[in-house]
């Protein structure tokens, strides 16, 4: 159903790698890991099967246990709009009490409507995305070829920036796509 990769280790993990804790949920424990390191940050996503055949208003839900005596953290979320993220993680923090027990990885499935809104960190993350995407398609529109190297006009990025800021300005809902 879904699955992480650990981008500072070289070593996708499946679902098979979680224990399930209940009917929807299940949990990673990074100390049955052989990793150097902790990790992070998660790419975590879902198999095309799984993003498919995921219930309507349903969301897989990604958190974060960075020691057994912190409470899970939420990161993200997951559906068929958007079948993976890359996530940072958490550490630990500068709790008074040190930090006891292994880190964790949880994965739920969970209304969406519940869920609370992604971090900041991530909001301008996705935004940044989205926007360098829309600037991507538009510089590939005007793309031509010279002998494998792909050719734009000099003031292609002074052509996209001024369409953008026309388009937010008449419509102000625009800007708001670029968040999901």
């Amino acid at each position: 159903m879904f699955g992480v990769v650990f981008p500072d280790h070289s070593f996708p993990l499946d679902a098979t790698a979680f224990a399930q804790v209940a009917p929807n949920s299940w949990a990673l424990d990074l100390s049955t890991l052989s990793l150097a390191a902790a990790p992070r940050s998660a790419v975590v996503f879902l198999l095309p099967a799984a993003a498919a055949a995921l219930p309507p208003g349903k969301a897989v839900a990604v958190y974060f246990q960075p020691a057994a005596n912190r409470p899970f953290a939420f990161l993200g979320a997951l559906g068929p709009g958007r079948p993976s993220a890359s996530l940072p993680l958490p550490e630990a923090g500068d709790e008074p009490e040190p930090p006891l027990g292994p880190a964790k990885l949880g994965v739920a499935v969970e209304d969406a409507a519940a869920l609370p809104p992604p971090p900041d960190g991530q909001r301008a993350e996705r935004v940044a995305l989205r926007v360098g995407e829309n600037l991507f398609n538009f510089m590939q529109s005007f793309c031509g070829a010279d002998g494998g190297k792909l050719v734009v006009p000099t003031d292609i990025l002074d052509r996209w920036f001024r369409k953008f800021q026309e388009r937010a300005k008449k419509d102000p809902s625009y800007l708001k796509t670029f968040d999901f």
